[in-house]
């Protein structure tokens, strides 16, 4: 596995990219269940959408990723705890599908069941399951792993992040503005195969595609502990 960052730029940096995380036919083999299911769940709903929920439940290949040895060391050489999976979409940015995703970062989990609890606030419905903002504490001990299966480079929609933005906690708009406006702007152009690993308060947006082809995301959130008071992660096995 070659590494363009180190393991201490993560924890400063809030992000790192590697190369060589996923074999080419294991590509292939996500790249093609996904794709169908994305295009199933397109016709059932008769409209557009940017990807699919809930994988974790519904692909036993992506359980299977998520939980390796492999994933996972990647995430724990660098927290030094013990990690599991409690979430896991794809993404695929397309001709049809070409959005544009604003700074923001990801404040919000998915949970079994509403519980209410001291710091969880924001509730909310997402396709039928039940969504909360957890308080600061409990993202900070998360970590994301993008496992891109395809090349993705600025001309077709590459994450851009601020470096550093992750230890600021909760942002509100007038901050968001202003670190989105620094040189700390980073373009994360990553090969197929490789990953980006992030922090969920890490800032980060995307452009349109200006060449708009397949970039196709799988997005796997890792967490550190269980959540208090009863709640539980939706997904979690």
């Amino acid at each position: 596995m070659i590494r363009t960052e180190t393991a201490d730029e993560f924890c400063k940096n809030g992000f790192e990219i590697l190369k060589d995380v996923l074999p080419q036919s294991r590509c292939d083999r996500l790249a093609a269940e996904l794709s169908a299911m994305h295009q199933r769940q397109k016709e059932a709903v008769k409209r557009r959408i940017g990807g699919v929920r809930n994988l974790l439940r519904l692909s036993p290949q992506v359980n299977d990723v998520a939980n390796s040895y492999e994933v996972r060391a990647i995430l724990e050489k660098r927290i030094a705890k013990p990690i599991f999976p409690v979430r896991a979409l794809f993404f695929d940015k397309t001709a049809d599908s070409n959005w544009r995703v604003a700074w923001h970062q990801d404040i919000t989990i998915a949970v079994a069941e509403r519980i209410d609890a001291q710091g969880f606030e924001a509730w909310s419905i997402k396709d039928e399951i039940v969504h909360v903002q957890p308080p600061r504490g409990i993202l900070e001990g998360m970590a994301t792993v993008r496992l891109h299966l395809d090349d993705c480079n600025a001309s077709n929609g590459a994450l851009r992040v601020v470096a550093g933005s992750h230890v600021e906690g909760k942002l509100d708009a007038a901050k968001i503005g202003m670190l989105s406006a620094t040189e700390n702007v980073r373009v994360c152009e990553i090969p197929r195969g490789g990953a980006l690993l992030m922090r969920p308060l890490l800032l980060h947006a995307s452009s349109p595609a200006e060449n708009p082809s397949h970039r196709r995301v799988l997005h796997i959130e890792y967490a550190t502990e269980e959540l208090p008071n009863g709640l539980k992660w939706f997904e979690r096995q």
